[in-house]
């Protein structure tokens, strides 16, 4: 409601998260009008198909009620076992009717929305006793469309019953020549197609009311852009804290690479842009590998470790980019470098055997394939 008060419109449509939310609370597409319609329609047509069985049913009844057999009548302890006996005759009777009933109460939620029980739907709400807000939602827009369907159902169904009724009065007045059994059989038929024409009259009213129904649902489910963006940041992460998650993860990740500078055989340098630390297993049947590597304050940061650890540093500009732009930490040196790798290493290795006095040649460079002239 911020949002709102602020001027931002619901222009946007509502996000799968949203829906799920208020699925949950019970927030989904409903028309009144439909569940009447299918309760009512299904309803009469049962009524209408098993009209015949039903009266007979009906009949046998309240002859078994009203003339109970003599053994009831001087006995009034039995009365209670026949009265029973009577409404679980009544209850069998219409237990078909009240099946489809319930068939067709589920039908219409299970089409609109589909079926679901929200606890947060039915729970107690001090907001909803508010007599001032029970007036705002009486004279509410959606308050006053209810009015509308409510007239307009009204008008319908009294139009036709008038219809109805004037398409059957000759009919209604012959039932008066007709004897008991006949005229209640006859009267029965009548009342259920007067039923089912009645509740077909519904459909009109149901074929208005669902397609608002979806609208409005769709138009109260709307989102501003700013709860689309804050939705996506739930969702998502937020920026700032997914930059400093992965500026966290950078520099563990540094400082693991960090304490391998030690244990390098050479760092090989632009001389000061580019560092790259890098390992060879004499015992084993690999190539060398890089163990760190960094630019500016990285670069720096391994050649003041390589320093205080006694690391030999060799300088070389493109073998050092090199290096660094087609390698990953942990990755073996590219084929095409071995050559340039192995006289550094030499050379390296050299120095480590030879005494203070002795002079050792620096290695002329050589150079690098093609594919890395872009690092010269």
């Amino acid at each position: 409601m911020a949002e709102e008060q602020q001027g931002q419109e619901r222009t946007e449509q509502p996000t799968a998260k949203r829906l799920t939310e208020a699925r949950k609370k019970g927030q989904v597409a409903r028309s009144r009008e439909l569940n009447t319609l299918l309760v009512m329609l299904a309803s009469a047509v049962a009524l209408w198909l098993l009209s015949g069985p039903a009266m007979s049913g009906l009949i046998a009844i309240f002859s078994d009620a009203l003339s109970p057999t003599g053994e009831v009548l001087r006995e009034a302890e039995l009365v209670p076992n026949h009265l029973m006996q009577v409404m679980l005759s009544a209850l069998v009777l219409i237990s078909p009717f009240l099946a489809i009933t319930v068939v067709a109460a589920l039908a219409g939620p299970a089409v609109m929305g589909g079926l679901l029980f929200s606890a947060d739907a039915i729970a107690f709400k001090a907001e909803k006793l508010d007599p001032i807000k029970g007036l705002g939602r009486v004279f509410s827009t959606k308050g006053l469309i209810e009015l509308v369907k409510a007239l307009l159902k009204f008008f319908l169904v009294l139009g036709v019953a008038v219809l109805i009724y004037k398409f059957m009065e000759r009919d209604v007045m012959a039932l008066i020549t007709l004897d008991v059994m006949e005229g209640i059989t006859r009267s029965g038929s009548m009342i259920m197609i007067a039923l089912v024409l009645l509740s077909a009259t519904l459909v009109l009213i149901a074929a208005i009311d669902v397609p608002y129904q979806l609208w409005s649902h769709n138009k109260q489910m709307r989102m501003t852009k700013q709860e689309v963006k804050d939705e996506s940041k739930e969702t998502d992460g937020r920026p700032e804290v997914k930059a400093r998650v992965r500026q966290l993860q950078r520099e563990a990740s540094q400082r693991r690479m960090l304490q391998d500078v030690p244990d390098a055989d050479v760092i090989i340098t632009n001389p000061t842009h580019y560092s790259v630390a890098l390992k060879y297993d004499k015992d084993g049947t690999g190539a060398p590998r890089v163990v760190a590597k960094g630019q500016d304050l990285i670069a720096l940061k391994i050649r003041t470790i390589a320093i205080e650890h006694d690391v030999a540093i060799y300088e070389e500009p493109p073998l050092a980019r090199a290096l660094h732009g087609t390698t990953e930490i942990g990755d073996e040196i590219p084929g095409p470098l071995f050559l340039a790798v192995a006289r550094v290493l030499a050379y390296v290795y050299h120095l480590r055997k030879s005494a203070p006095t002795d002079y050792i040649p620096r290695p002329a460079p050589v150079e690098l394939p093609s594919e890395f002239a872009e690092y010269y």
